[in-house]
């Protein structure tokens, strides 16, 4: 199998650019929601694979610089390491929501350039976990509907993997493309134009042949914007994305992180406002990057109330005679816009300087099957650079978007009482009467020899059950939490 080194979000590329890409990082991937998952495949090995096929071509390289996202000698160093280590929970296990699923170290462009086809492994995750409820019964018609040839032959193996081999598969091909063309000429009506609209659903899609699908019929429509930098150079799209929660991660603080953005790259930078405290030094670090030296750029808003947030940072760049442009996205859908225009419109904020990214209400929600990514909220989190550790706080949302520093992995309960899962720290001495589940497939017979292979039994009594933190996680987290005073204390995974 080989893979594009384009095949990523655009942000990707201008994180690299303006961090350090060949720093040793950790990333890990969960599930925040839908109660517990089975995992059916060897994730490890699906990464390996992923890595091996990794094709570094001229003509993409090329492309990718000529739109400000090029391959320094590093990054493309990084592409080309192979000396990952994972920590995997193993094929056959059952997961808690939180619980990370995957721990990648390595360099940090290789493992963050992962992120988007990582995300597309909880469809699979999703499936199966449905199919082995239903004991062998025929699933419902919606379960096996396919968007495209990739993502029937991943149905077929979800179903072959159940028992249900037998189940018919019905292709929407068409009609997927028609929905998602009229879902995108609502925005563009909305907005009054399509210059004002890019995509960014390439982690919200099955996989990369449903998300060309979604983009041609995007394209149809008059949007021209995507973060998928591999498809943009098939469609003859223009690649967008500059700012991710990691990149603030990786610099420790606002300022100084977006101090790198605007210094160390050549395009303009949009700023994310929501890391640590939105309210108390996301937004004010734009305003002094801004005010330090004028210069283009866009502050993005993600988590908390961003309506709020909106009008905040409206009334201090107009103090200070700034006027970036104002970037949403995070869960955008229409309803969200047509207020976000009413704000602009009650600020008096340019039309030019407002623009909008959509991602699952473009690609995800058009799709009759109901396994979507925000149905579980499927992340993929920075959780150390180099030898420390970092985390996200997303403090107005409280602990529903906060992540898990260090090199996070799962104990699993063996018997007695206390939490089912426990999110303890590589090489932290296990728990008595809990084993270690990430990375160690004869942790497998030890559950069941205890009877806790299955928690579905657990579920049935605690549908959102939640690990706790070991103590080597919860000495991390509060020692972050000293380190940003501003955000929010999490309770529990």
């Amino acid at each position: 199998m080989t893979v594009s080194c384009l095949s990523t979000d655009a942000y990707k590329f201008s994180m690299a650019q303006a961090g350090f890409p060949l720093r040793r990082e950790t990333f890990y991937l969960s599930l925040r929601h839908g109660g517990v998952q089975y995992i059916p495949l060897d994730l490890e090995a699906a990464v390996r694979e992923l890595v091996a096929g990794i094709r570094v071509d001229g003509d993409e390289l090329t492309f990718a610089r000529s739109h400000g996202y090029g391959l320094d000698e590093a990054m493309e160093a990084a592409l080309r390491a192979d000396a990952l280590a994972i920590s995997a929970v193993p094929r056959g296990a059952w997961v808690c929501e939180r619980e990370p699923l995957i721990t990648v170290t390595g360099p940090s462009f290789l493992v963050s350039w992962l992120e988007p086809m990582l995300l597309w492994l909880n469809y699979p995750i999703q499936l199966a976990t449905a199919l082995r409820g239903l004991a062998g019964a025929t699933p419902p018609s919606e379960w096996t509907v396919a968007t495209c040839a990739e993502h029937e032959r991943i149905i077929i193996a979800a179903l072959a993997e159940a028992g249900c081999a037998g189940a018919s598969i019905v292709r929407e091909d068409e009609a997927y493309e028609v929905r998602v063309r009229a879902a995108v000429r609502e925005l563009v009506v909305t907005v009054g134009d399509p210059g004002r609209i890019f995509e960014v659903g390439m982690r919200s899609a099955v996989c990369m042949e449903q998300h060309r699908l979604a983009l041609e019929a995007c394209r149809a429509e008059g949007v021209t914007r995507t973060s998928n930098v591999a498809l943009a150079r098939a469609l003859g799209l223009c690649p967008v994305g500059t700012m991710g929660h990691e990149h603030v991660q990786r610099w420790g603080a606002d300022l100084p992180a977006f101090c790198a953005m605007r210094d160390m790259r050549n395009s303009p930078p949009s700023y994310l406002l929501d890391t640590f405290d939105t309210m108390g030094s996301g937004i004010r670090a734009a305003v002094d990057v801004m005010r330090e030296r004028p210069h283009p750029c866009a502050i993005r808003y993600d988590s908390g109330n961003k309506f709020i947030q909106y009008l905040h940072a409206c009334e201090l760049l107009r103090e200070e005679e700034l006027e970036p442009t104002h970037v949403l996205e995070d869960g955008l859908d229409r309803a969200a816009t047509v207020h976000f225009e009413q704000l602009r419109e009650f600020t008096k904020w340019p039309r030019d300087r407002q623009v909008y990214g959509y991602g699952g209400s473009i690609v995800a929600a058009p799709m009759t099957n109901p396994f979507t990514r925000d149905r579980v909220s499927a992340v993929y989190k920075l959780s150390e650079t180099g030898r420390d550790p970092r985390m996200k706080f997303g403090n107005e949302s409280g602990a529903g978007k906060q992540s898990v520093p260090g090199r996070p992995v799962i104990w699993r309960r063996l018997r007695g009482d206390g939490p089912v899962g426990i999110i303890g720290q590589l090489g932290e001495p296990v728990a008595e009467n809990y084993v270690l589940l990430s990375g160690n497939p004869e942790a497998l017979e030890q559950l069941r020899l205890c009877n806790e292979l299955d928690l579905r039994r657990n579920a049935a009594h605690a549908p959102e059950m939640r690990a706790a933190y070991s103590p080597a996680t919860a000495a991390l987290i509060s020692r972050l939490r000293a380190e940003h005073p501003g955000a929010a204390h999490p309770t529990h995974a």
